[in-house]
């Protein structure tokens, strides 16, 4: 099959781009030709003073994107093109460059940008979703994307227009949740439960299941608000014996998490900073669990994949996705969300029960060799690619009859 990839990065790497790399090396693997079209949002930190000011035009249509999508399209005649990401620099225009030259579109759902600017349904330390029962407008009135109203309010230009054009229903010929839970929430916004395929993340290569493990628990994430940090501490800290937990990555709050956790004299917490993918395997392999108290409704949870690749379970907040992922007393261990009591519970029960802990880690090791691996994941891909060929053209063929009638 003859593919185009399209994906905007973001200034700072994340998960995204990992997902399409690996998607599209899988694509090459099977023998499929791949050619990607991808732009990044560094792009606007070299625009002019004038190009910036117009970037919210930019936003809604891109029309250097959508020339040279329009003339790959002529050259390859691809069969199908895969788009993942197109804010900002690419920008939904590329969807209508798909449309006049009769390519069929499959769009991954990353996020829940479609139905929030912010992208995450969080706000102020909850979960918000006034944006779907009151109107994308209310995302102004709070700068919930970047704090900015001026930003926010571009997104909801953007997404505002191509509502109207019914660029989402009518430019697309099929969509990838990453959870069953993921797909509900894009239904509720009005997008054919037909459309939308299941299809989860894979992690490859396998970096096989550790042999020493107990010696603490782990979190590996963004140190971010809606990663459920400040709450992860607070269970900390209520803890009746000591469990070492290493804290991987880094982030805006970083500073304040290492200051709360000084001040409250939570010696066992060591913040380790960004690690590479090999060590960071290594820290899970490691791990008695990994813990996700995030507070945000997770679309899905690539570091659960991993974890379970590396037979460690995992300990997670029972929100968003999380719960699909994670088989309670199975592969892991769920907590009430938003709760540092119920967290802490949890924990000090895992940490006293580390034989059983090691019998849901082989379990999920079992779980990702099932789901999770690229040969599981790969004919789910090949599937809804077929489908969305079959949906593009069967409804070319219906337009065209109803203009002979």
């Amino acid at each position: 099959m003859n593919i185009v990839v399209i994906h905007n990065t973001y200034q700072q790497p994340g998960g995204e781009d990992i997902v399409v790399a690996q998607e599209t090396a899988q694509l090459r693997h099977h023998g499929h030709r791949v050619t990607q079209y991808q732009r990044s949002n560094r792009e606007i930190e070299s625009l002019s003073l004038r190009d910036k000011l117009g970037l919210i035009r930019r936003i809604i249509s891109a029309g250097d994107s959508q020339l040279a999508v329009r003339e790959m399209l002529r050259d390859l005649k691809p069969d199908l093109v895969h788009v993942h990401n197109t804010f900002a620099m690419v920008s939904p225009s590329v969807y209508e460059a798909c449309h006049e030259e009769d390519v069929p579109v499959v769009q991954t759902l990353h996020n829940y940008r479609l139905m929030c600017p912010a992208a995450t349904f969080y706000r102020n330390g909850r979960v918000c979703e006034e944006c779907t029962t009151n109107g994308l407008l209310r995302s102004v009135k709070y700068g919930c994307y970047h704090n900015s109203r001026a930003q926010s309010g571009a997104i909801v230009l953007m997404l505002k227009a191509h509502r109207m054009r019914n660029t989402w229903n009518e430019r697309v010929d099929a969509y990838i949740a990453l959870s069953h839970f993921q797909k509900l929430k894009f239904v509720r916004s009005g997008i054919p439960a037909g459309k939308i395929h299941v299809k989860p993340n894979f992690v490859e290569p396998d970096p096989g299941e550790g042999s020493e493990r107990g010696r603490y628990a782990l979190f590996v994430g963004r140190l971010s608000d809606e990663k459920g940090l400040s709450l992860l501490l607070k269970a900390w800290e209520r803890l009746r014996e000591e469990i070492p937990l290493l804290i991987v990555g880094d982030g805006p709050i970083r500073r304040d998490l290492e200051e709360e956790a000084k001040s409250k004299e939570l010696r066992c917490i060591r913040f380790v900073g960004q690690l590479s993918r090999s060590q960071v395997y290594d820290a899970m392999k490691g791990a008695a669990f990994l813990v996700m108290p995030s507070v945000w409704q997770e679309p899905f949870g690539l570091n659960i994949v991993e974890a379970f690749a590396c037979g460690t379970p995992v300990l997670g907040a029972s929100i968003g996705a999380i719960p699909e992922m994670v088989d309670d007393h199975a592969t892991g261990m769920l907590f009430t969300a938003n709760d540092p009591d119920s967290l802490a519970s949890k924990a000090s029960w895992c940490w006293m029960n580390l034989p059983e802990l090691e019998q849901m880690g082989r379990a999920a090791r079992r779980v990702y060799q099932e789901r999770y691996t690229g040969n599981s994941t790969y004919p789910l891909l090949v599937d809804i690619y077929a489908s969305a060929i079959e949906t593009h053209f069967r409804r070319k063929t219906n337009r065209a009859l109803r203009t002979a009638a």
